[in-house]
Parts: structure tokens; sequence; C-alpha cells
């Protein structure tokens, strides 16, 4: 057996998760034993993205975790940063425009 943990955020509440796996457990199979559909039913933990210490799983139904490895659900974007900063510059030149 090894420890993982399972973390997850959303808007409301944060979820951390420590338990054992046999060592060999899928990314997906660790999230499905980690009890975090039950907790947060609207995820679709087949879907949605993880990853391990910040980093992208890119096939989660393969990747193999390991030891101490801390898994992320990551949550859709609600608003895309790029757009938001354009956003937020052009609302600044305008604020320029009125002081002159």
């Amino acid at each position: 057996m090894i420890e993982i943990e399972v973390v997850c955020a959303s808007a409301e509440r944060q979820i951390l998760r420590a338990f054992a796996v046999q060592e060999g457990t899928s990314v997906r199979a660790a999230l499905a034993a980690s009890g975090i559909a039950e907790a947060l039913p609207e995820l679709d933990l087949a879907t949605v993205p993880v990853g391990i210490f910040g980093k992208v799983v890119a096939d989660p139904e393969r990747q193999v975790v390991q030891s101490a490895d801390r898994l992320e659900i990551y949550r859709p974007l609600l608003a895309d940063p790029k757009e938001i900063r354009r956003l937020r510059a052009a609302k600044a030149a305008q604020a320029r425009q009125a002081d002159q």
C-alpha cells in the first residue's frame, strides 16, 4: 500500500483526502477510491482534468500514482485570464483618456 492525497476546491469549499491505495493504481482509480465523487457530486470524475503536484496528467487511465503523490482535481475556469487582462487594460486606457 502507498499513501497519496487527493485535493479539490469548489467555489464553496476545499477537500483534502489522504488515504492508501495499492501499488499500480491508476490516477482515475485513485480518484474513484477517494470518495470525492460523493462529496462533490457535480464533478464528473471520468472527464475532469487532473494533475499531480501542478502538472496535468495526460492519460489518467494509464498514469500510475506513486507514493506521496498529491492528485489535484481542476475545475473549469469561470473566465479566461487573458480576456480579463484585456478588459482591465481597456478600462485603464479609457480612464487615462477621461483624465486628459
